[in-house]
């Protein structure tokens, strides 16, 4: 989805097909949202893009949504942001990465940059709105774009279902509470959600569709 000839939201989904990964780009410049897959494959992407990596972000600590993000903030220099509460995380799933067959987060991995709820400005005149939405992680975060009217929920909410709270730190309590805060704020309709895995739906078809986004 292009927003205008500038700035540009692309959801990719790198193999292992698995994550909904998102790019933001400004011109030349860009960030990587939960960077999935393998580094390699990422910067291949950059690459053919011709864009410069300012910056990784990351909704929440599983392997399947952070497992580039430490190569490649070594690789290109750049920071690395993620709730601390999801630091113990990083190195817990290298299991899975195994079936994926990707490489393991190594114990001299790059360490992230906490981010905390808040507005930040990710890129020139492109600011972040930060929610915290502890549930599925202690640590989860959702990213939303006011100007743009996109919301990128990490693993918290799918199209028609939520987040596992099973893992190590979930807490259904906490889950069911960050989606009844994201209903509370009453987004339009029309805003375009991203979620962790599966199709991309709007603010509006959440509503229809799961039984679980209401107050």
């Amino acid at each position: 989805m292009q927003k205008n000839n500038e700035v540009k939201f692309e959801v990719l989904h790198l193999p292992p097909m698995n994550t909904n990964s998102l790019v933001v780009s400004c011109g030349t410049d860009a960030v990587i949202f939960d960077a999935w897959g393998k580094a390699s494959d990422w910067e291949k992407v950059l690459i053919e893009r011709g864009l410069k990596l300012r910056a990784i972000y990351s909704t929440h600590g599983h392997p399947d949504h952070i497992s580039a993000a430490p190569s490649l903030a070594r690789a290109f220099n750049v920071d690395w942001y993620l709730n601390a509460n999801d630091n113990y995380l990083i190195g817990w799933g290298n299991e899975l990465l195994d079936m994926f067959g990707i490489p393991h987060i190594h114990a001299n991995y790059k360490k992230p940059i906490n981010l905390s709820a808040g507005t930040i400005e990710i890129l020139p005149d492109i600011n972040m709105e930060i929610m915290e939405s502890p549930g599925h992680t202690p640590g989860g975060l959702m990213f939303y774009f006011p100007k743009y009217k996109i919301l990128m929920t990490g693993d918290t909410l799918f199209a028609d279902s939520y987040g596992r709270y099973d893992f190590p730190g979930g807490n259904y309590d906490e889950l069911m509470q960050s989606i009844r805060n994201l209903y509370n704020l009453d987004l339009d309709d029309e805003t375009y959600v991203v979620h962790g895995h599966g199709m991309d739906t709007t603010i509006g078809w959440l509503k229809k569709h799961n039984p679980y986004f209401k107050a």
